[in-house]
């Protein structure tokens, strides 16, 4: 049982990274990127979660600094997005990462979404800024099954994350048996919905129960599959109380309650056809 914010999980090249984290999606550049990320540091958060595509990663590395957590204490994850896709357009987007987030290394670099002509080289670069210790793992995002089954192949190196919108009204078995298969772990965006599920009668009932809310019976559903989570938040208060999921644990009984309200229906777009 997950007891702890700062519980890792193993990836399959043996790096450890925190099972839950702070996402950034649509925090645009300035103060509140900034507080946000370091509200989250000084409350024991060790993970976040950026990518060029949010242009906020200069802000990020700068509630990075003003937490006083030592950079090597920090998992940090960025992805590099679809129009910098490529062998060398990749490396030089790296380049630019880690410019704007002012680091000389990243925990995790992700392929943000599966561009079919380009993904492949992509890799290929994420590999060499493997090999080079520029990124201590790398991974994939948005990547359906088809999409992994063409680059397992290809690939010298098994991707460590596959980071997918993942929620009770999407549970993505499939996808999941077949990371687990590969050794590929499975991480979360999105995992309240974009705040869709919150009065769902099934998980207000839940929460009843336990005396917490509806966001923090959800995450306690990831966290307890082992996947790990990133809810993006840039209230003070709601950053707190989503990591406030580790002094309970829901009964097998009601994690197959949660999975019973698969639709799946997705609040982002869907990786065929984004």
């Amino acid at each position: 049982m997950s007891k702890h914010l700062q519980d890792t999980v193993t990836l399959n090249n043996g790096v450890d990274m925190p099972k839950f984290g702070l996402g950034v999606y649509k925090v645009e550049e300035g103060q509140t990127a900034v507080d946000a990320v370091r509200i989250a540091l000084e409350h024991g958060y060790r993970s976040i979660d950026t990518a060029s595509f949010y242009q906020n990663e200069v802000s990020v590395g700068q509630g990075m600094k003003e937490s006083g957590v030592p950079r090597k204490d920090i998992f940090l994850t960025s992805k590099v997005w679809n129009d910098e896709q490529g062998y060398q357009s990749t490396l030089e987007a790296f380049e630019r990462s880690l410019e704007k987030l002012d680091t000389d290394y990243l925990d995790l670099y992700l392929i943000h979404w599966p561009v079919q002509e380009t993904f492949i080289d992509t890799w290929k670069a994420l590999e060499k800024l493997y090999h080079d210790g520029r990124v201590r793992a790398i991974g994939v995002s948005n990547f359906h099954i088809q999409h992994l089954e063409r680059l397992l192949p290809e690939a010298e190196i098994i991707p460590a994350i596959n980071q997918v919108e993942f929620h009770p009204h999407l549970t993505q078995e499939g996808l999941r048996a077949f990371c687990e298969k590969q050794g590929i772990h499975l991480e979360a965006w999105s995992p309240l919905k974009r705040g869709e599920l919150l009065d769902h009668p099934t998980l207000v009932s839940i929460a009843g129960k336990y005396g917490k809310n509806v966001a923090q019976v959800i995450l306690r559903w990831d966290i307890q599959y082992d996947v790990v989570t990133i809810p993006k938040s840039i209230t003070p208060e709601r950053i707190v109380a989503n990591a406030d999921i580790f002094d309970f644990e829901l009964t097998d009984e009601e994690m197959k309650q949660i999975d019973g309200m698969n639709e799946n229906s997705r609040s982002g777009s869907n990786p065929d056809d984004f």
